[in-house]
């Protein structure tokens, strides 16, 4: 499956739901209809089509453009353009899920892109690729944090610090601002100069507010204990319902329902789907327990090579599969290992979150957001191959996860 899509990548769907159905007919996966609905996470995929459907609303607005002129006023050339949005990114990632983060910077992205006249490419992947480096950074941030909170019964400011000592929200933000240097060697050669004529005019700031509050209200949801599984994902389809309502009443117009109805990418939903059916195959058979093991095994009793095996290890394996199964199957393997060695486990949980929130920025199917993205340029007619992606994502990871790598170390061993 990786390889075709590797090698076709416009083959990607057809190839995952192959393997998917091959999966169920072999018996790899239990041949019970609800059991492969509920191996589906309708949460990120409620996310994902609720935010589109608002975001639709807020391109329509204008209000992308208002902020692509704000931008274009404070940078004086594209380099500088891709790396503010980037860091923009990051820093709204760091509070709300990755996914809906490229969904709502990748218009602005793609507004400046249309001013400019120049192709989204660049732009649109270091926009995902950023909000997944700074979705460890806090709590709130990426499923995986969510889960070694839990976990590790860590509060939101454990992530900043902790135990009297820096938590891994510094390391994560130190790896950001090393991936500056990175873009500013990928993109020096795009010196056009930039600026803003005219300022465009805001037609109607309701989408704006509503995606606010998408944000607001994930951020509350967060804090709220024992909420159910899809509190995310309901959040931004009731918004999206408001939207839609709120555009029937104001528009009475059937046809620009429709059209928003059509802005959902639903390639990247039906992508994704089938990548949770797999993913669940290969974690049902064992196939994650053992690549887990086999990096325990490999670092020994040694701190450093166990850390160093941990955080490179879960950067190659998060490029290829889902990080939450594989962090899910970590945790409690590493919290065993280090009660047999004496020591606090937590040089271990955090070098485990930074490689695997990391590595899924290597590949375009490492992580959802990178599947949004990429969807999302093809939609405006830019296929992105595998070389493409890693030509931005290897960089980006090999920096920050050195960065980070090097900084917990130092910090927590």
């Amino acid at each position: 499956m990786y390889v075709v899509m590797i090698v076709k990548s416009e083959w990607k769907l057809f190839t995952i739901w192959a393997v998917a159905a091959a999966f169920v007919v072999l018996g790899i996966m239990r041949r019970d209809f609800m059991y492969i609905l509920s191996v589906v996470n309708w949460n990120v995929l409620m996310m994902i089509g609720g935010t589109m459907l608002v975001v639709f609303f807020f391109i329509e607005s204008k209000m992308p453009n208002l902020m692509a002129d704000i931008i274009l006023d404070k940078c004086p050339n594209v380099m500088w353009v891709i790396i503010l949005m980037s860091l923009f990114s990051g820093a709204v990632s760091a509070f709300i899920d990755n996914v809906a983060t490229v969904l709502m910077i990748a218009p602005v992205a793609l507004a400046i892109c249309k001013k400019l006249d120049i192709s989204p490419v660049s732009m649109i992947l270091s926009v995902a690729v950023s909000s997944n480096l700074q979705g460890a950074a806090t709590l709130v941030g990426d499923t995986t944090s969510i889960m070694l909170g839990d976990y590790a019964n860590m509060n939101f400011m454990e992530f900043f610090w902790m135990k009297g000592r820096p938590g891994i929200f510094w390391a994560v933000e130190l790896g950001a601002i090393m991936t500056v240097p990175v873009m500013m060697f990928l993109f020096h050669k795009l010196t056009q100069p930039v600026e803003a004529n005219e300022k465009t005019v805001v037609e109607d700031k309701f989408p704006t507010i509503a995606l606010c509050g998408i944000v607001v209200c994930l951020i509350i949801a967060s804090f709220i204990p024992d909420t159910p599984s899809i509190t995310n994902g309901a959040i931004c389809m009731v918004i999206a319902v408001i939207c839609l309502i709120y555009d029937y009443v104001t528009r009475r117009s059937i046809t620009n329902l429709r059209r928003a109805m059509a802005s959902v990418d639903f390639e990247t939903l039906f992508v994704l789907c089938g990548l949770f059916v797999v993913i669940r195959g290969i974690t049902d058979v064992g196939l994650i327990d053992d690549a887990a093991k086999l990096i325990v095994d490999a670092g020994g009793d040694n701190l450093f090579l166990l850390y160093t095996i941990i955080v490179w290890g879960s950067v190659l394996f998060s490029a290829f599969i889902d990080n939450i199964p594989y962090v899910a199957t970590m945790l409690p393997i590493l919290t065993g290992i280090t009660s047999l060695l004496g020591i606090e486990p937590y040089v271990l949980y955090f070098g485990l979150l930074t490689g695997a929130t990391l590595g899924g920025n290597i590949t375009p199917i490492g992580a959802s957001a990178n599947i949004t993205a990429v969807g999302m340029l093809k939609k405006g007619g830019h296929e992105v191959s595998f070389g493409d992606f890693m030509k931005i994502g290897l960089p980006f990871t090999l920096v920050a996860a050195t960065t980070g790598y090097l900084f917990i170390w130092v910090f927590w061993h």
